[in-house]
């Protein structure tokens, strides 16, 4: 389909099918639809690949679906609304499909970011049930967004499920087996705006009474395997089903554990159907490749057909499954205990209840702890010499991984320190030759100088013996502590528990042979097979989401520390139970020569710069990120004063490298432009568009000519009253574009009770200020809202200040001639996503 163009083309000429009456918040047969459309001049098929590679080629043409663009708000509503229709002419009797376009506006507050309270009004869901002909009382849903960040075609992040989704509602819709429950698909528009049409649907739409489970397609990456990292809450039961309904697994709970514990700056709609509906539900998302997530390379054609098809038939199959379900019309009396999950190499998933997992690793732990308790206290003439050895061992081991931590940070620091951090961003071999090589050096080194000094006239037998069992009680004493905390991913440490242990039962008459025979050495490998195997897939699948991140992670977070921890934790996991190897060997100079040598050749090459941290490749780009703002300042006093203003270009890096790299190419951006923190405003008088203050405290301010927006802000207060309870009430009117930032922070003596926003109750943000994120679809109505501050009787300075940002991501009012200018001169291994906003702060 050539967008923009034929009859079946319903482009912002026909806007009463994205605001007016037709289909403005209820729910219709699509036969009711008086809309053109053009039926796609292919088949409907999950199997064949052009169906819905059309819808997402469709979608990303459209460019950068920002919320309240046309782009977002009627070009692909639109475009929906055509598929659906005719998705609908081809659907078998079994089936009904209605359609809604839901416009929600309201309020909530979440801790994601340190905290803040979301606003929106008039933002756009396409909702669609599928159900069978006699109708249906409960549901399953699927979701996926539609709209984009700014300046970004958004094929992963979330174009693809939504394309995926489509080809699933086609497919199912002409089955002629009807469903057991309904399917209900819906296409958000509001998620990129931190999840707020989920929010709006799950908590207003009539249709969400009926759901009792969930799937969310998300991204961190473009394309690969679709990893499952959030199930539930608790729900055993979605997880079995995808055990037996998944055609290619993907998932484990190391990752659920990893992303809720809030180490990855990032949330997705799951939180909402979670918190806000109660509702149960699965989490996937892609992950490869998460170098160009959020740029302009988010493109269609960098999706592989493969990754499409292998989502596609995992999804398919499980909304088949849950919607013919028994299961699913009573999930809540499933609902009991966290599940331990993991799949094999993508063959298989092993699932099993957590609290099965707890007491298999106690007894796991148990019979590990009276092993070594037999073999150290016997016999017992020898108990008291055998501990000390033991514990000696214990010590050292435990001595050499946080000799091994604090030498390879310490690196990391350097590296830092001279700038030249992100060396290995677009070459990882680096991390492992720079990072990787100083661990393995330190452990060797350790455990070499122990077996030449105070180990010089033991049993190299006896040594191995003694250092293989005491690895075994480190791997046991943390078996116990994790699964004593609660974690699922303590099945890890069972792995290191168990096959070891049975290892060492089966060859413990080759321990004491002298030297390490082939024989030996070829059955211990075996026996360690599973769960090295296990670690390496696992390493992989975290270097492969954590690297990346790297990039994006802000200014204040040393990337080469965080990735020389992991590479550390990765070295000490591996190399436990070959540290017995060290005292069973000869000699380890060679090896020593050789990986220190490789260790210093590297750090030379880091040092010269020799290896760039971004790259332009068109075929694999790793661009620097970094954010320009052009914007205006103005400063009012408690009389309504203009006391300052000024005008700007305000930039942020988003790496730790900040704008070292760009300052050789645009020499007027360096650190003599240091942006001030304005310490007595709100958020230190700067135009955040979400309050992540904390992770960017370094960056950059160029002056510049002031901007008129053609659609200035409109910022009034409409009240202002003491309420009978001895509080200040203040009441104001906004309107602007379709996305604001609204900051408070009261004055000392002054506390901020409550407001017409959320529940009512103010959420503060890391540092102290009041953070409101507004946004809105098209054709919203002025904001209003109020705020109550308790206050001491003394307040000449006044109760509160109170800031408003208006930021311009689309449209003649989104860059000015400067700010063009500028992006220009950038280099082409940068992606800079630039956009016009004001700051106006008052005094109340």
């Amino acid at each position: 389909a050539q967008l923009g163009s034929g009859p079946g083309w319903m482009g912002p000429e026909q806007p009463e099918l994205v605001g007016g009456s037709p289909v403005h918040n209820r729910a219709l047969e699509l036969d009711d639809l008086s809309v053109p459309f053009q039926p796609k001049p292919y088949c409907y098929s999950l199997v064949l690949l052009p169906s819905w590679m059309g819808y997402l080629d469709n979608i990303t043409a459209i460019g950068p679906r920002t919320v309240g663009s046309p782009e977002n708000e009627v070009l692909t509503v639109n475009y929906l609304l055509q598929q659906i229709k005719a998705i609908e002419t081809e659907s078998t009797d079994a089936h009904k499909i209605f359609v809604d376009i839901q416009r929600p506006t309201g309020s909530f507050s979440i801790d994601f970011l340190g905290g803040f309270t979301s606003y929106y009004a008039n933002i756009t869901n396409v909702v669609v049930k599928l159900e069978p002909r006699g109708g249906a009382e409960h549901a399953v849903l699927s979701n996926c967004h539609f709209d984009s960040v700014p300046n970004t075609p958004g094929a992963s992040d979330d174009a693809v499920s939504c394309s995926v989704m489509l080809e699933i509602l086609y497919t199912l819709s002409k089955s002629s087996e009807p469903l057991q429950h309904a399917v209900i698909f819906l296409f958000n528009g509001a998620e990129e705006n931190i999840l707020q049409a989920s929010h709006g649907f799950i908590t207003q739409h009539e249709w969400a009474k009926s759901i009792r489970a969930f799937i969310n397609l998300e991204a961190a990456g473009v394309g690969g395997k679709e990893l499952v990292f959030q199930t539930g809450p608790e729900n055993p039961w979605l997880v079995q089903a995808y055990v037996f309904a998944a055609k290619h697994p993907f998932a484990s709970v190391v990752a659920q554990e990893i992303f809720q514990s809030g180490i990855i700056p990032a949330d997705t709609d799951f939180r909402i159907y979670r918190d806000f509906g109660n509702v149960p539900g699965i989490d996937l998302a892609f992950i490869e490749n998460g170098y160009i997530y959020h740029t302009k390379y988010d493109t269609s054609d960098r999706i592989l057909t493969d990754s499409i098809q292998r989502a596609g038939d995992n999804i398919l199959a499980m909304l088949k499954y849950l919607a013919t379900s028994d299961m699913l019309a009573k999930s809540f009396e499933y609902r009991h205990g966290n599940v331990v999950f993991f799949d094999v190499l993508g063959l298989f998933v092993l699932a099993y209840p957590a609290r099965v997992g707890t007491i298999m690793n106690y007894i796991i732990a148990a019979i590990a702890f009276l092993y070594l308790g037999k073999k150290v206290l016997q016999p017992k003439n020898r108990a008291i010499n055998n501990l000390k050895k033991f514990f000696t061992a214990f010590g050292l081991i435990l001595l050499s991984w946080i000799s091994t931590l604090v030498t390879v940070l310490i690196v990391a620091v350097f590296i830092s320190l001279v700038g030249r951090s992100l060396s290995w961003y677009s070459h990882f071999y680096v991390s492992v030759f720079l990072y990787g090589t100083a661990a393995v050096v330190k452990l060797i080194l350790v455990h070499s100088l122990a077996k030449k000094f105070y180990y010089k006239n033991m049993n190299d037998q006896y040594l191995g013996d003694v250092f293989f069992d005491a690895s075994l009680m480190i791997w046991s004493i943390l078996l116990a502590m994790i699964t004593h905390i609660g974690l699922c991913s303590a099945f890890i440490c069972t792995l290191w528990v168990a096959f070891p242990l049975l290892t060492k039962l089966m060859i413990h008459e080759e321990f004491r042979q002298k030297g390490a025979t082939m024989k030996f050495v070829v059955m211990y490998m075996l026996g360690m097979f599973v769960p090295y195997l296990y670690m390496m897939y696992l390493n992989w699948t975290v270097f492969e989401m954590f690297t990346p991140i790297m990039g994006r992670s802000g200014s204040e977070i040393p990337p080469d520390v965080v990735l020389a921890g992991f590479i550390v934790a990765s070295t000490m996991i591996l190399s436990s139970y070959f540290i017995n190897f060290i005292y069973l060997v000869k000699s380890t100079k060679t090896t020593l020569i050789t990986l220190t040598a490789v260790f210093l050749v590297t750090l030379i090459l880091v040092c010269s710069g020799i290896f760039f941290p971004y790259s332009s490749d068109a075929a694999n780009p790793k661009p620097k990120r970094v954010f320009l703002q052009h914007m205006n300042r103005r400063f009012h006093d408690l009389d309504g004063n203009l006391v300052k203003s000024d005008s700007g270009i305000w930039i942020n890096g988003f790496d730790y490298n900040g704008i070292s790299h760009i300052t050789p190419h645009v020499p007027e951006i360096n650190d003599t432009i240091r942006t001030p923190c304005e310490e007595w405003a709100p958020f230190c008088g700067l135009p955040w568009i979400l309050p992540v203050h904390f992770m960017f405290r370094k960056n950059w301010y160029l002056p510049a000519s002031e901007i008129f927006p053609a659609s200035p802000i409109h910022f009034e207060v409409l009240t202002k009253e003491l309420t009978p309870w001895n509080s200040v009430r203040l009441s104001f009117e906004v309107s602007g574009p379709s996305h604001m930032s609204l900051y408070i922070r009261p004055h000392e003596g002054s506390a901020l009770s409550t407001w017409s926003l959320g529940d009512g109750t103010p959420v503060a943000s890391v540092g102290g200020d009041y953070f409101v994120f507004y946004s809105h679809g098209l054709q919203a109505t002025p904001w209003h809202f109020w705020i109550e501050l308790t206050a001491s009787e003394n307040h000449s300075d006044g109760v509160v200040s109170l800031a408003i940002a208006a930021h311009y991501f689309f449209g003649e009012d989104q860059k000015s001639p400067q700010l063009y200018a500028l992006q220009e001169r950038f280099p082409n291994w940068t992606f800079s996503s630039g956009w016009s906003c004001t700051y106006d702060l008052f005094v109340f």
